[in-house]
C-alpha cells in the first residue's frame, strides 16, 4: 500500500487553521491530522485549544489552574505551547512516514554517494 502525503491546506483556505465556531451552531472546529503534522515547533494557545478540541476561553481557564493537558510556556505576556508536548498529550508521538518522503530522501542521499 503506497501512502501518499495529504495535501496541506493553504493559508486562509477552507481547512486551514480553524477559527471560532460558527455563531449559534455550538460546534467547534478541531485540527485534522494533516493540520497537526504541519504545525510549527511552537504554537499559540488558541491553536493548541483547537487541536485539543476545547474553546480558547476554556484553554485559558485550564492554564490558570495549571490543568492544561501539556506544557504551556509564557515568554513575556503570550502563551506558547510546544507542538511535541501537544502531540504527546494527544497520544500522537510519531510523525507518519510517507512513501514520497522516503523516495525524496533516497534521491537526495544518492546525489552524494
Amino acid at each position: 500500500m503506497n501512502a501518499q502525503r495529504p495535501a496541506a491546506p493553504q493559508a486562509g483556505s477552507p481547512g486551514s487553521l480553524p477559527g471560532p465556531s460558527e455563531p449559534g451552531t455550538g460546534s467547534m472546529n478541531v485540527l485534522t491530522f494533516p493540520e497537526l503534522f504541519g504545525l510549527p515547533a511552537v504554537v499559540d494557545l488558541a491553536t493548541a485549544a483547537h487541536a485539543v478540541g476545547i474553546s480558547v476561553k476554556t484553554a485559558y481557564k485550564l492554564v490558570k489552574r495549571g490543568s492544561f493537558p501539556c506544557t504551556v510556556l509564557r515568554p513575556g505576556y503570550r502563551y506558547r505551547v510546544p507542538t511535541m508536548g501537544l502531540m504527546k498529550a494527544l497520544e500522537i508521538e510519531q510523525l507518519p512516514v510517507y512513501v514520497d518522503d522516503a523516495d525524496q530522501g533516497a534521491a537526495f542521499a544518492g546525489r552524494f554517494g
